[in-house]
């Protein structure tokens, strides 16, 4: 298939993934902070740092306040990782891989676009965002809906998994990483009722806190780590979406497991290796950040070789493959 096809279609996908990802965020961080006396700074800046658009933020809006940092990551056209930017771009690719998509495809993609538009111009879900939040994770899961059920699993299908499963492991690893270093108050806050409630608020940004349960009963942190990273079966971990992610690249070059033809399945088929035979205490032990940190490296280097090895010259008008993220 062209390289420009499989572009937007790769695109199309992780910008409807960011949009969903963003309103997880906004929607379980207004639950935890309903009745709460006043308008704490520090429950709402940290899902700026989620997002790695901090310094844009502070350039456009200075301090984290609850209003500036919803309509930033919900409304904003000027951040290209808002819920508005992220769908306006979505359908855009859309638009220009039309032949390759289903109809239902493309009619779902315009019903979220207008659902979206229309939410930005009346300024309501700036008081309540949880019935706009709830209506882009319903509107992100009835595309991919479509997609699996009425697109041919051929090029563009994998195309357009590959792009959803590298931004989900890349969304996952930050909300991760932003409890550790941004969530906390002080570090004589680790194991206590907030540290609890936070952990459980993580689970359930990633829909995981019913699997999570079921496979390991009470909220332990290491535990949860464990689950959102290794955890092999759960489609929102790290693990999983390398796994999959590779499994696509492999059906798309035809190579035969454990081999590679193409410097994408190289650094896919290493991390999956690496993941494969990590324990959590390793990752503890080489420091939950840090470990972090390199695999985003490592999944920034997986989404720049598929675009030099299959998809369009680097567009400098498009996000970057990864969003930049150096917490200190």
């Amino acid at each position: 298939m062209l390289s420009r096809v499989a572009d937007s279609i790769f695109w199309m996908s992780r910008y409807i993934e960011r949009a969903e990802n963003v309103a997880r965020y906004i929607d379980v961080n207004f639950n935890i902070t309903l009745g709460a006396e006043s308008d704490n700074p520090l429950q709402w800046a940290p899902l700026v740092y989620t997002t790695g658009d901090h310094e844009l933020f502070k350039e456009l809006y200075g301090e984290g306040e609850r209003d500036s940092v919803l309509r930033f990551l919900a409304f904003d056209d000027r951040n290209p990782n808002s819920i508005l930017s992220s769908v306006n771009a979505a359908r855009e690719n859309a638009r220009t891989a039309r032949d390759s998509i289903t109809a239902p495809m493309w009619e779902q993609i315009n019903r979220f676009y207008l659902m979206v538009q229309s939410v930005a111009k009346s300024g309501a879900a700036l008081h309540d965002p949880n019935e706009f939040c709830d209506a882009v994770k319903l509107n992100s899961h009835a595309l991919v809906g479509h997609t699996y059920t009425t697109m041919s699993h051929g090029e563009a299908w994998h195309f357009s998994r590959v792009g959803r499963l590298l931004e989900r492991a890349d969304k996952t690893s930050r909300i991760l990483d932003v409890q550790y270093y941004h969530l906390l108050p002080s570090i004589n806050d680790v194991g206590s009722a907030l540290d609890l409630v936070r952990w459980n608020a993580l689970l359930r940004s990633t829909s995981a806190l019913t699997m999570y349960r079921r496979v390991h009963g009470r909220i332990v942190p290491d535990r949860v780590a464990d689950f959102l990273i290794l955890d092999r079966d759960f489609p929102r971990s790290m693990r999983f979406c390398v796994m999959r992610a590779q499994d696509s690249v492999s059906e798309i070059t035809g190579s035969r497991p454990g081999t590679f033809t193409c410097r994408t399945e190289q650094l896919a088929g290493r991390l999956r290796s690496e993941m494969d035979y990590t324990a959590i205490e390793d990752v503890i032990r080489e420091g939950l950040h840090e470990y972090i940190d390199r695999f985003q490296l490592l999944l920034n280097g997986i989404g720049e070789a598929l675009q030099a090895d299959f998809l369009s010259p680097a567009d400098h008008t498009k996000t970057p493959i990864l969003q930049s993220q150096r917490q200190a």
